[in-house]
């Protein structure tokens, strides 16, 4: 079973965290069912960027993005050739590390 270790961010994970998780899962279902309360404003359909991560290790077991998310990542803060929608990217069978950026794009998050 794949572990996601997702760095520490001072809002959604403060101490970081550790989890075993099924391969065939998105990145952004492993954090929610895990206690790591990403955002995910278009309640993960690929029509945003507020769950934008990097994927700082294991990033060669996860299927590529698709054209649709490239065009979203575009439009991401801190864009970096490890970002991915965590909505769309898949766990394969490789452990995989995870950095939140500090920011999000989000004009619809509630206690702004």
């Amino acid at each position: 079973m794949p572990t996601i270790k997702v760095q520490p961010h001072p809002e959604y994970c403060p101490d970081g965290a550790s989890f075993e998780v099924d391969p065939g899962i998105s990145v952004c279902d492993a954090m929610l069912r895990n206690g790591v309360s990403i955002e995910h404003a278009c309640e993960k359909s690929c029509a945003c960027t507020t769950c934008h991560v990097h994927i700082r290790e294991g990033a060669n077991s996860i299927e590529e993005a698709d054209e649709l998310e490239e065009d979203f990542l575009d439009k991401a803060w801190g864009l970096d050739p490890d970002s991915r929608l965590s909505c769309q990217a898949i766990v394969a069978d490789a452990d995989l590390e995870i950095e939140i950026p500090r920011y999000t794009i989000n004009m619809v998050k509630e206690n702004h």
